[in-house]
Formats: C-alpha cells, sequence, structure tokens
C-alpha cells in the first residue's frame, strides 16, 4: 500500500510522517519492511524536506497471525475500496477468535476472502460487535488505516426487539462498569464510565417493541445493559435478562453507520438493506 504526498513546509520526513497520523510503531515497520522515498530517491525519517518535495510512503506488508485460519465463505460485502472493507456479519459467528471460539471467525473468512482475491492483506477489525449481534462491521485492510480509523468519529444505528412497550422516545444517560462478580458482563454503576444512548419506538404488539438504537457513546453491551436497566430487555438476550424460548441469541442488529473517510476525507454512508429484525419482528 503507498501514499503520496507533495511538502508544503520545510520539516525533518519524522515530523511529517508523525503529522499525518503515522504511529511510532508503523514508521518502525516501514525502516524495516517498506520504503520511503524523497522525489525517487530512498531517505530515512531524518531527511530534511524542502517545499515542493513528492514524499512516497510503502508501507510494509503485514503478517497475519498463525491462530488465523482463512476459509472460503461468501462475505456479505456493502462497500469496498483500498483501504476498507464494510461487511454484514450474521449472528453466532465471532469477529475475532476467542478462547471458546478458536476458529470461523469473521476475520479468518475476510483473510480466506482477501487471500482469493489475490489481496496479501491482513483484516484489521474496526468496529467489533459481538458474537450474537449481527450487521455491520468495518474492516481496515492495514494496521495504519486502523490506526487512521480509531480516530475516527463512526455513527452507529442499530434495530433491536426488546420486551414490552417503550415510550415513543427517549435517551438513556446511565454509567456502566464491569460487573465485579463477571469477567464478561457490565452493569449500569454509578462508579462507571459515562454511557449515553438514544432509541425511537418504531413499533410495538403484543408487548414487543421495535426500536431504533444509537449509540451516543460507545462502551461495551451499551445498548444491552441500558435496555435492561430501564426494564425492556432485549428479547433473546440471556446475558441480560431476555432470555426467549426461541430465540437464541439478542435480536439486535447494526443496520447504519456513517463516518469521514480518513483518506478521501467524504462521507460514507453504508445501510444494511437485509431488515432481519424487522422481519423476525413483524412475525411475531
Amino acid at each position: 500500500m503507498q501514499f503520496t504526498y507533495m511538502i508544503r513546509d520545510p520539516q525533518m520526513l519524522r515530523t511529517f510522517l508523525q503529522e499525518q497520523g503515522y504511529s511510532k510503531n508503523t514508521i518502525s515497520a516501514i525502516k524495516h519492511n517498506g520504503a520511503l522515498i524523497v522525489n525517487g530517491q530512498a531517505e530515512t525519517v531524518r531527511k530534511q524536506l524542502q517545499n515542493g518535495d513528492i514524499v512516497e510512503v510503502h508501507l510494509g506488508y503485514e503478517t497475519a497471525s498463525n491462530n488465523l485460519i482463512p476459509f472460503n465463505k461468501p462475505l456479505n460485502i456493502l462497500y469496498e475500496d483500498a483501504y476498507l472493507l464494510i461487511v454484514s456479519k450474521k449472528a453466532f459467528q465471532n469477529c475475532a477468535p476467542s478462547r471458546e471460539h478458536k476458529h470461523f471467525s469473521l476475520a479468518e473468512q475476510v483473510l480466506g476472502y482477501f487471500k482469493q482475491s489475490g489481496q496479501n492483506i491482513v483484516p484489521h477489525i474496526v468496529t467489533r460487535i459481538d458474537r450474537n449481534t449481527s450487521g455491520i462491521v468495518v474492516i481496515a485492510k492495514h494496521g495504519f488505516l486502523h490506526h487512521l480509523m480509531s480516530n475516527v468519529h463512526i455513527d452507529k444505528t442499530y434495530l433491536c426487539v426488546c420486551y414490552g412497550e417503550l415510550q415513543s422516545q427517549g435517551i438513556i444517560d446511565a454509567p456502566i462498569a464491569r460487573d465485579p462478580a463477571s469477567i464478561i458482563t457490565r452493569q449500569v454503576n454509578s462508579n462507571g464510565k459515562q454511557a449515553k444512548t438514544k432509541y425511537r419506538c418504531l413499533d410495538h404488539k403484543n408487548n414487543y417493541s421495535l426500536c431504533e438504537v444509537t449509540l451516543l457513546t460507545g462502551r461495551t453491551h451499551q445498548i444491552r445493559v441500558h435496555l435492561q436497566h430501564i426494564g425492556h430487555p432485549i428479547v433473546g438476550d440471556d446475558l441480560y435478562g431476555g432470555e426467549h424460548s426461541y430465540f437464541k441469541h439478542q435480536l439486535l442488529r447494526c443496520f447504519k453507520i456513517s463516518f469521514i473517510h480518513p483518506i478521501y476525507d467524504q462521507k460514507i454512508e453504508i445501510q444494511d438493506k437485509y431488515d432481519a429484525i424487522e422481519n423476525i419482528f413483524n412475525m411475531i
């Protein structure tokens, strides 16, 4: 992967790279497995740049962890360019391998897709969602892009089915912390980090509500914890009081995102048109 810049202010190459968002680790990786080219000549980070210089940054190739075992299964691709891949994930799949589910993760599925399509790329998950949550996941095609995306605000909107009849709309403002009795669950706790969730009830029937939910902060399990907190747990969420005799995963789906692309500086809006949650609600 390569980036080209024209210099407008005299400065050291290392300083310029830092201003462009290159981390120390990325710069170190470039020195060992990449190249810095100024006006067609290989240079070090100590090169003093002048106005009008053309800088080419050749990022080094990355090697996937041995824990990632690629497999071929068609992806639901919503968007792809030279830097990012955005897909829709089904429930019952981890974004990355875990102790309980070592293989067949989304990262391994994407790695299989990259290999099959001739792209020598290691996937970096930008927006993880829980194993049993479905919907949109953003993947960076290099660690440098992952670093840039970590500084990009991503608006995420979800659909869910929860128990009871919610009021038309509202904001849940309640801090979230780890549950001291568990290494997995979270809880509303006054000593936790600030967490805000905006919701809007789209429909309700038979003691169920279909809701559109927007994250105003990004805490682990935030939507699940907040809806349980107000007495409307998500259907199928047995971790947060939403057990259901038929649905064995939470009826929660990330169906819309938007952000400013870190390279193109353009707004990217993606919507997953597969409305599985809405279809399920209509059948209840």
